[in-house]
């Protein structure tokens, strides 16, 4: 799932930004063997805002599994630890879908009693209404898989400037067809995506729905102040014998953002008051010596978030055009210091391939074992041999630097001055997601949005969907050879097939260099003595599944 990543985790409970990542193992599940009472409010403490309230703006791991609270698809993830929380199962939807047309036509019935906040009805036109918003020039910045599969004409700009798209059908209330541009038989896990949410047609133009959203799922927002707190209650009329996966415990949900993460850390730690019914983000680098006492133990959770942690390299500027400058970066980063500067190995493993262990079909290998002497020959080749200026992009949160300081003392030794430039962690994806803006490099992350290839490398590096916002190909790579075999192995028809060609492709655009594999991170997070039924959900970055928590004692 996109920009993901331990990254985000002080953001987001998760610590890099994208989706689905099955085949992890869950190191912790259940906070408690008491089942969750209902009622009462779990509190939510954050080091930053969600992205975007809008779920065609916002797309990481964190805010994705916020979404769950307020939106609903036709389809999402179960809800559980392990391969209960990346099985794809129906959501409004009754079934995931009938194929036709050899996959590239996919049919959905809407089940019944399905409503708004304001209990107007969810149909079919709100279906296709908040399909079709994707494509939105100015709000359609999130998933791309939208637009990347369903068939649509090159000039269709969204419902406010082109009208209705008519590769969406609504036969009848309760049905949506769908055709695609090509057949694609796991469109059902693509629905899972945030925007695929119903909206009243008409509704949400601009940025309307990123302070005031409108929801289908068990909660609303009552009251909401950017960058400092949002406060959720229930809606009235989502029915809970429609959903078989939140379990919407909690009267309300009280977030608190820009907390210093120390601080965080400290609260959580101490566990007084109502930080007992509280959950935070991933915990600090610092904190990790002091969760070894045992009733600190209890309270913690850790597990892998099946994301890669990477630095883009700008394909389009000199001298990261060559592609023997991107090979000697690659080289000449020590990943042992990055982890070391994410926190350690109880935080991270160093990476090598693209994908992440939890990949199915992901190949192991290491082009570029660390090897100063042959990234030295590499530049004084390609006619740098005294180094040049390099601008990274980063975010402002301890793990983040840290890693960033690794890199910059990596590549001192090659002449290579790297200056790390810090932005705001709310709009930061936004801003490497445009070109225009974009500088040398970027620190950054991607979660897959379910457990193939196919999530994880075309968004990545097909060329031919680079675009002037929401981009996710950050090298801005575009190479005929890596976008035909892409091409390729999306035509193939068995599954375990393509995902083990994607991992042969992972070698192939490695070759390429346009990104360094920094290291898989892993999320450590304590929770509130009071908390009931969390656990670190594969399918959002590694982060404790929203829609399950809830308090052991309602009543305090």
């Amino acid at each position: 799932m996109r920009r993901s990543a331990a990254l985000a985790s002080v953001a987001a409970l998760t610590t890099m930004a994208v989706a689905a990542c099955g085949g992890g193992k869950p190191a912790a599940t259940q906070a408690s063997g008491k089942a969750s009472a209902s009622g009462g409010t779990v509190h939510m403490l954050l080091g930053s805002d969600y992205s975007h309230l809008d779920p065609v703006r916002g797309w990481d791991g964190g805010v994705n599994n916020f979404y769950r609270l307020i939106y609903r698809g036709l389809t999402t993830f179960g809800a559980g630890p392990g391969a209960e929380g990346t099985k794809v199962v129906p959501d409004l939807a009754t079934s995931l879908g009938t194929p036709s047309d050899g996959n590239k036509t996919w049919t959905f019935t809407l089940k019944d009693d399905i409503f708004f906040e304001d209990g107007k009805p969810i149909t079919s036109e709100e279906v296709k209404f908040g399909v079709e918003r994707a494509w939105d020039p100015e709000a359609g910045i999130g998933s791309p898989y939208a637009k990347l599969l369903i068939d649509a004409p090159k000039d269709y700009k969204g419902p406010y400037v082109s009208g209705d798209l008519d590769t969406i059908e609504t036969p009848d209330p309760k049905t949506v067809v769908f055709h695609l541009k090509k057949p694609y038989a796991d469109f059902a896990s693509a629905l899972v995506q945030p925007n695929f949410v119903p909206f009243p047609k008409g509704t949400g133009a601009a940025d309307a729905f990123d302070s005031k959203p409108i929801a289908s799922g068990p909660y609303k927002v009552a009251s909401y102040q950017h960058g400092t707190s949002l406060k959720l209650v229930r809606n009235p009329y989502w029915k809970a014998s429609t959903d078989s996966v939140r379990a919407a415990k909690p009267d309300s949900f009280e977030f608190t953002f820009g907390l210093d993460g120390a601080t965080v850390d400290e609260r959580m730690l101490a566990g007084q008051g109502a930080d007992a019914d509280a959950i935070a983000g991933s915990i600090q680098p610092a904190t990790v010596a002091r969760i070894q006492a045992p009733q600190i133990k209890e309270r913690t959770l850790s597990g892998y978030m099946g994301c890669t942690t990477y630095m883009s390299l700008n394909t389009t500027k000199k001298p990261l055009d060559d592609v023997r400058v991107r090979q000697a970066i690659n080289y000449a980063v020590n990943k042992d210091n990055v982890v070391a500067g994410d926190g350690g190995t109880v935080l991270a493993t160093k990476g090598s391939a693209i994908q992440p262990p939890t990949i199915v079909g992901r190949l192991d290998y290491d082009l570029y074992p660390f090897d100063q002497a042959k990234a030295k020959q590499l530049l004084a080749e390609a006619g740098h041999a005294d180094g040049f200026d390099l601008t990274l992009d980063v975010r402002p949160v301890a793990r983040q630097q840290g890693m960033a300081v690794a890199i910059q003392e990596a590549l001192k030794p090659l002449g290579v001055n790297v200056k790390i430039n810090n932005m705001d962690t709310s709009t930061f994806y936004e801003v490497i997601g445009t070109p225009a803006r974009q500088h040398d490099a970027a620190l950054t992350g991607w979660c897959p949005d379910w457990s193939s290839g196919a999530t994880f490398l075309p968004p990545l590096f097909d060329g031919r969907n680079i675009t002037e916002k929401g981009n996710n190909n950050l090298a801005q790579i575009n190479d005929d050879a890596i976008n035909k075999r892409i091409d390729e192995i999306a035509a193939m028809k068995d599954v375990n097939e393509a995902n083990a060609a994607y991992g042969e492709l992972d070698k192939q655009i490695m070759e390429k260099a346009p990104i360094v594999p920094l290291l898989y991170e892993k999320n450590v997070t304590i929770i509130g003595a009071n908390i009931a039924g969390a656990y670190l959900n594969d399918s959002y970055s590694g982060g404790i599944d929203l829609v399950s928590v809830g308090l052991k004692d309602a009543s305090k």
